[in-house]
């Protein structure tokens, strides 16, 4: 999966979440003429949360970095999956219930290892 970026979600609504970033993530794909740039997993529930991966193409993410310009380079966050983080959470805020975003990969090599 080297052309994607793996993000690990964590909702207490899955159906409200799941469609705000559908939602979201079509109107960027429209945005920027792209196709089918992202994915879904299913849901597993867990201690009151929906736990469930979704992964988008790097070439989407550029796409909306080329276009903001200096816009995405003032968002919080090191590195372009970092502020396409902050991107998303911003447009996410209000149109879902209680959620929370982090990038796979950093998840799986945190010395804790939870999400």
């Amino acid at each position: 999966m080297e052309g994607k970026i793996n993000i690990n979600v964590s909702a207490v609504d899955y159906d409200k979440t799941s469609k705000a970033l559908t939602h979201q993530l079509s109107l960027l794909e429209e945005m920027v003429h792209g196709e089918e740039d992202f994915v879904m997993t299913d849901s597993e529930f867990a201690f009151g949360w929906h736990f469930f991966v979704l992964s988008v193409n790097r070439s989407l993410v550029q796409k909306l970095a080329e276009m903001m310009g200096s816009d995405f380079e003032r968002l919080k966050g090191k590195g372009m999956e970092k502020k396409f983080l902050t991107w998303l959470t911003k447009n996410l805020d209000n149109k879902s219930p209680r959620f929370k975003i982090a990038i796979k990969e950093e998840m799986e090599s945190s010395k804790f290892g939870i999400f």
